[in-house]
């Protein structure tokens, strides 16, 4: 049962708190909070100094066995803070933020946006936007925070036994290599793009004209990769990258002449300090 009301008290602290109540099932919760909403954010842009975009959140705080539930408002009050530019620094004051406002042990944060690179034809220079699906998580525990940055980036692969067995080409399909990295110093987003696409049979453009659809063609030929090669590949770049302290990566082939995908993972953790 509430406590009384005095008649003496601002209306504000009248209003039953029953979030705050205590509950008597003794079960804690490991993330509560909202999912799905979405905000305007800038980030930093290699080439334009930064980007406008919109990015949806997840927002999670733990939740100890004696509490009823969360404050769900807080979590939008922190994210409403923060509408300037998104780098790994203010995203990790963000998620200190959310945990200190709810009073809680850990955090977590998801960010999904949109990111556009404009790129030139590789002949004819024709220039065109292409967007990659980029994604900042953050965890804090006990005021440890960690941050993954995960890029996904769509690439062209072809496949070495077909170009070997046939006489008259070989199959090839839109792949998707996905790529989440901890770091221990600043990386653009476009680097991470780049190490995938320079390890994929030939990157994707947003526009083509037929010179350059023949230079894709027949680089895609020559330069033949199964699912493995690529997860392969683009780990031996990570791995020579020094900013980079651990890396998942994840190819996905969408095979064209099969209806089923070829996947690969490779993860590692290259025991660097943060």
């Amino acid at each position: 049962m509430n406590r009384a009301f005095q008649p003496d008290e601002p209306a504000a602290s009248r209003i039953a708190d029953i979030q705050g109540s205590p509950d008597e099932r003794r079960i804690p919760i490991d993330k509560v909070g909202i999912k799905g909403i979405r905000h305007p954010v800038r980030v930093r842009d290699r080439s334009q100094g930064d980007q406008h975009t919109v990015a949806s959140f997840d927002m999670y705080v733990n939740l100890p066995h004696s509490f009823k539930g969360t404050h769900m408002s807080r979590f939008v009050e922190v994210l409403n803070r923060h509408e300037y530019e998104i780098t790994v620094e203010s995203f990790r004051k963000m998620l200190t933020e959310m945990a200190q406002a709810l009073d809680a042990e850990s955090g977590y944060v998801e960010m999904r946006f949109p990111y556009f690179v404009r790129k030139a034809a590789p002949v004819t220079g024709v220039e065109s936007l292409m967007d990659y699906q980029v994604t900042l998580t953050g965890e804090v525990v006990e005021g440890s925070t960690a941050i993954r940055v995960t890029v996904r980036v769509p690439v062209t692969s072809l496949c070495p036994c077909s170009k070997e067995i046939s006489d008259y080409g070989a199959h090839n399909q839109r792949s998707e290599v996905t790529v989440s990295v901890t770091t221990r110093d600043f990386i653009w987003i476009e680097e991470l793009i780049e190490m995938v696409e320079e390890q994929a049979s030939c990157e994707l453009y947003g526009l083509l004209k037929r010179p350059d659809e023949k230079y894709v063609t027949e680089r895609a030929y020559d330069n033949p990769k199964f699912v493995e090669d690529m997860v392969r590949d683009v780990a031996n770049a990570l791995n020579r990258e020094d900013r980079v302290t651990g890396y998942v990566v994840e190819a996905e082939n969408f095979e064209s002449i099969h209806n089923h995908s070829a996947y690969a993972r490779v993860e590692q953790d290259k025991g660097l300090s943060v």
